[in-house]
């Protein structure tokens, strides 16, 4: 099994920055993508980035340009680097992590992320 252990949240005024820290352990060699959902009050879960053990991330167009994914494979962890941050950005932070052999999807605790005056 895989799990998932989630850093990095907390309140930032718009326009600031936070960095987001998921690190998995567990049955790591078996994992594909990596990254991260965000769900906001009252709202479905929704995507944010995602990333392959190998390639750069893929980004939902509300935060691309401002967020940057990264993986580092030897720590097994990703990295959610959020610049120009607006109210907008609101949410709980999930990690998410997937497998194809077998084929199971790993979720984070989630973290709380802020944004406001």
């Amino acid at each position: 099994q895989v799990q998932l252990v989630e850093s990095g949240g907390g309140w930032v005024q718009p326009g600031g920055s936070l960095r987001l820290s998921c690190a998995a352990s567990g049955s790591i060699f078996s994992l594909d993508l990596m990254g991260w959902y965000r769900q906001a009050p009252g709202k479905e879960r929704q995507l944010v980035a995602l990333i392959a053990q190998r390639g750069s991330g893929n980004y939902a167009d509300s935060v691309k340009g401002r967020f940057t994914l990264s993986r580092d494979n030897t720590k097994n962890t990703v990295y959610l680097q959020m610049n120009s941050l607006k109210p907008e950005d609101t949410a709980v932070y999930y990690c998410y992590a997937n497998s194809w052999n077998p084929a199971r999807t790993f979720w984070g605790q989630g973290t709380q992320v802020t944004v406001s005056s």
